[in-house]
């Protein structure tokens, strides 16, 4: 059915591509609308899939077992309350009252197999009743599933090297009366989240919260030290810790070095350092692997290209004296250094930039460096820069918290914003989940495997599009519930697999 659906599609977008005399295609129709009386349908297709996923990682069990802050449950779980939320992030809320939409809808609530969910004063509520401790037992939850996650994708698929990142980004609010939130160094109210992630999956581990005014760094060592934990409790044989250089915690080198753990982070451009850089004999330093590649590559692709087009942003630069900074190379060198409080030396790898400056009625070049330490020895100092400027990925996983108002603080004190972040940012992870959990078939095993990257790495707004928002009906029978989908596209294949797997 799915290769008929797929050839006929293709068939009539070939034929739509004809001569059109008769005017725009756009705007003919004339829309008569109706209500059914027997077809029972909903727009999100796909939550069917997602709590099937859920409930294969065991994640309901885990959270009733491990958090408990409800008296009583009239009639709703610990579990109940925390897919609520993930739930209106995975349909597209933004705010803890578009639960009422979801609530309202008896179809949906008939897929789900429930008879009414948490309403938004009821959500807000529960996430009041947390605290620290309580929020990191429901982080702890969540991971105890994750492993399960872990465990079905198998190493082949993650790699046997865990990269942990960690990276704060400011949570703005516009609320007067939020306990716990404070001013930030550029001038914005709110709080400071504070995430911790795996790199191999892009799954925020932990999320913690401050005023917006805390280091970035705060509380970050002790969730380190737990995601090592669940890392090699997944499986991993090997953990690298990676962070800019707010991250560079040198009181704990030694004891991460001694635990087996890598790291590589960046390091302050401090004056000894930039003094030793300086006095390092040019022979010694050499052009970094990456950029020299790339261009080779774009020398030989000139040779093929057609003509590039003006680079009109730069021409406004020039033309209006703008002061423009530009790097012309990039040569990097190597040295060991003992921090102040470690016991033992570490690599440092130096970045010097070549830079030429214009504009301003100036024009110079200069240097300026970066430094990165690490405590491997067997990376070149290429790869040593490679995975510092690799972390900066999880820049984009931020990106998609925000952007699925995970990174929002709806509830008015610190904690309670911090246990909404864990429960919603559980969206993201679920998307991840159907991902891992993706069967692959021997057979079409190249083709699996590429869903599934693609399932990882999507914006959570093209996977709300190819598996969430699909059509379905809704038909209760005696024994079961069937979610019969009533539209095309090409990413149900995927999900039909993976039902069939659960």
């Amino acid at each position: 059915m799915l290769a008929r659906e797929a050839s006929a599609i293709e068939r009539r977008l070939e034929r739509a591509v004809r001569v059109n005399p008769d005017g725009p295609v756009l705007g003919r129709s004339h829309p008569t609308y109706e209500m059914a009386e027997r077809s029972r349908a909903i727009a999100h297709g796909g939550i069917g899939v997602v709590m099937a996923v859920a409930e294969a990682v065991g994640l309901a069990g885990e959270i009733n077992t491990g958090v408990r802050v409800l008296a009583s449950h009239r009639p709703y779980w610990e579990s109940d309350h925390v897919l609520n939320i993930a739930l209106n992030a995975l349909c597209g809320g933004t705010r803890l009252e578009d639960i009422e939409a979801r609530r309202n809808d008896a179809v949906f609530l008939d897929g789900l197999g429930v008879d009414s969910l948490p309403d938004p004063t009821t959500a807000g509520d529960f996430c009041r009743r947390f605290d620290t401790a309580t929020t990191m037992a429901l982080a702890e939850a969540i991971n105890r599933a994750r492993l399960r996650a872990w465990e079905a994708a198998g190493e082949s698929f993650l790699g046997s090297t865990a990269r942990i990142d960690a990276d704060a980004s400011i949570v703005a609010t516009s609320g007067e009366c939020k306990d716990g939130m404070d001013i930030a160094y550029n001038g914005i109210w709110g709080y400071s989240a504070l995430i911790v992630s795996l790199a191999n999956t892009k799954e925020p581990l932990f999320v913690d919260l401050h005023g917006a005014n805390r280091p970035s760094h705060e509380g970050v060592v002790a969730l380190y030290d737990r995601a090592i934990d669940l890392c090699r409790d997944g499986g991993f044989s090997d953990v690298l810790l990676r962070g800019d250089t707010d991250f560079s915690l040198t009181a704990n080198f030694d004891r991460w070095h001694d635990d087996g753990v890598r790291f590589v982070f960046g390091y302050d451009a401090k004056a000894n350092l930039v003094a030793t850089a300086e006095a390092q004999p040019d022979d010694l330093y050499r052009e970094l692997a990456a950029r020299a590649e790339r261009a080779i590559a774009a020398t030989a692709a000139d040779k093929r290209r057609r003509t590039r087009p003006p680079r009109h942003k730069q021409a406004i630069v020039a033309e209006r004296g703008y002061k423009n900074i530009a790097t012309v190379g990039e040569d990097i060198c190597e040295f060991t250094y003992r921090p102040r409080n470690c016991d033992r030396d570490y690599r440092i790898v130096a970045l010097r930039k070549a830079l030429h400056v214009t504009g301003q009625g100036v024009l110079f070049d200069t240097f300026r460096y970066f430094f990165y330490i690490t405590n491997d020895r067997h990376l070149s100092a290429d790869e040593v820069i490679g995975e510092a400027r690799s972390r900066c990925d999880q820049e984009n996983l931020i990106a998609q918290l925000k952007a699925i108002r995970a990174l929002h603080a709806p509830v008015n004190n610190l904690d309670a914003n911090r246990a909404y972040m864990t429960m919603a940012a559980l969206a993201w992870t679920l998307k991840t989940w159907c991902a891992l959990l993706a069967p692959v078939h021997p057979r079409w095993a190249q083709i699996h495997n590429a869903q599934r990257r693609r399932l990882l790495t999507m914006e959570f707004r093209t996977f709300a599009s190819a598996v969430i928002n699909i059509p379905a009906q809704i038909v209760r029978t005696g024994r079961q519930t069937r979610w019969r989908i009533l539209a095309y596209n090409p990413w149900l294949g995927c999900l039909f697999r993976l039902v069939d797997s659960l």
